[in-house]
């Protein structure tokens, strides 16, 4: 395949993967937060959609062995544009939350089972000098659906509770939105992506699913270096995983409550402009220098990207600043950060993955970091409460520390190939 088909659907794939999760696990805080939901049942609840990207990996080999890659890819698609159309339909209800709850539910389980495919479709269509090549391309197309989703389409649903007083049909207008753009991706995807010859379904009888089913399973855990690898897992992201549940909380809340007092379109504006390109050239960067030196030179310094921005958000709690250019330039500098840090991340789990089961074996790996994100996230919202955001902020710091214990113990290969 040549680099310039291969730009034709990875960054249309990934921000197809990044725009439901962003819509599920960002959007929906930010939505339930001007709907006057508590900032504990927002953390609780919302951390619960992590679940299906927790399990993921008990699906992935089904994914592997039946159909084709493309064709879970569009058909996912399709279903998360019905879950978007379910929470605008739903949204104006005396029920809404409930109701579209249900419909998260549904769009999570979808976009799971699409990140198996789209992921396994990269690692078969690519190879690995292009896998490396594209790895900063990918997390930045998918960074810049988180950032359209909690930047643009928060702008454009602040205009529109500014334009017609009425929050609910404001935010059932974005998520019919984004199920028209859904339904649009779908058809692209089955246009133009390739049929590489790697990704064809296998003929396997009911016993000889069970038994690939188990050796999936076996084969991952019997994987050297298991044990640091699934702390890294898990560890990685902590303070990010409490981090990302409260910061358009604290962006919103007002003074009184330690919160900046933002309005909904200046909380869209921080995100989509200053944070897009920040995000830009983080990610870019992140992948250049892993293709160009490899992973390993660089793990340490994309590790600490990860975690020092959040150090902005303690800044910000404490001088309670009123001018919007610092907010910005803080959501800026987390922005890069992230877009900087988290490529290693990604690339380490392809490297990891590497062999037969490849696919699956990603997914069981997103699926640990999943978990790592589920569970701190679920309580965030409670030690906010309890704590108020100064404490909640110096919290998130300490929970950055343990990744570092783990990365002394990994086995990081220098080039794109994994040790045997």
């Amino acid at each position: 395949m040549k680099d310039t088909k291969a730009w034709c659907w990875i960054p249309t794939l990934y921000f197809a993967e990044g725009l439901p999760y962003v819509a599920v696990m960002t959007l929906s805080v930010i939505m339930y937060k001007r709907l006057d939901v508590s900032n504990t049942d927002i953390a609780l609840f919302t951390s619960w959609l992590y679940f299906p990207w927790v399990v993921k990996p008990l699906w992935s080999p089904f994914v592997d062995l039946l159909r084709t890659k493309r064709w879970w890819i569009y058909v996912m698609q399709l279903f998360v544009g019905a879950g978007m159309a379910g929470v605008a339909f739903v949204l104006p209800g005396d029920f809404f939350f409930r109701a579209t709850l249900a419909f998260f539910w549904l769009m999570a389980f979808s976009s799971a089972t699409h990140d198996i495919a789209a992921d396994g479709f990269y690692m078969l269509g690519l190879t690995e000098e292009q896998q490396a090549f594209f790895i900063g391309i990918r997390n930045t197309f998918y960074r810049i659906a988180m950032v359209v989703g909690q930047g643009l389409l928060v702008m454009f649903a602040g205009a529109l509770e500014n334009l017609t007083g009425n929050i609910p049909f404001s935010w059932s207008i974005v998520f019919f939105l984004l199920a028209g753009s859904f339904i649009g991706l779908a058809l692209w995807h089955k246009y133009i992506l390739p049929c590489p010859a790697a990704d064809r379904a296998k003929v396997v009888s009911g016993r000889s699913v069970l038994t690939e089913f188990g050796n999936t399973f076996a084969c991952f855990f019997r994987k050297k270096g298991i044990v640091p690898a699934i702390l890294f897992m898990l560890t990685y992201r902590l303070g990010e995983s409490q981090l990302v549940k409260l910061a358009s909380p604290f962006l919103l809340d007002g003074k009184a409550e330690g919160g900046l007092a933002l309005s909904t379109a200046e909380v869209g504006f921080a995100y989509g402009t200053v944070g897009v390109i920040a995000l830009l050239l983080g990610g870019i960067l992140g992948g250049m220098v892993i293709s160009r030196h490899g992973l390993k030179r660089w793990f340490w310094p994309m590790a600490l990207a990860v975690s020092l921005p959040n150090l902005v958000y303690l800044y910000m709690a404490y001088a309670q600043p009123d001018s919007i250019f610092i907010i910005n330039s803080c959501v800026a500098i987390e922005q890069f950060g992230y877009g900087f840090g988290f490529t290693a991340y990604t690339m380490y789990l392809m490297l990891f993955a590497e062999g037969e089961y490849k696919t699956s074996h990603y997914a069981i790996s997103t699926g640990f970091m999943a978990l790592g994100m589920m569970l701190p996230g679920m309580v965030s919202g409670w030690i906010q409460e309890m704590v108020g955001y100064q404490n909640f902020f110096v919290w998130v710091m300490v929970c950055c520390i343990p990744a570092f214990f783990v990365l002394p113990f990994l086995k990081i290969p220098e080039t794109g190939k994994t040790e045997k």
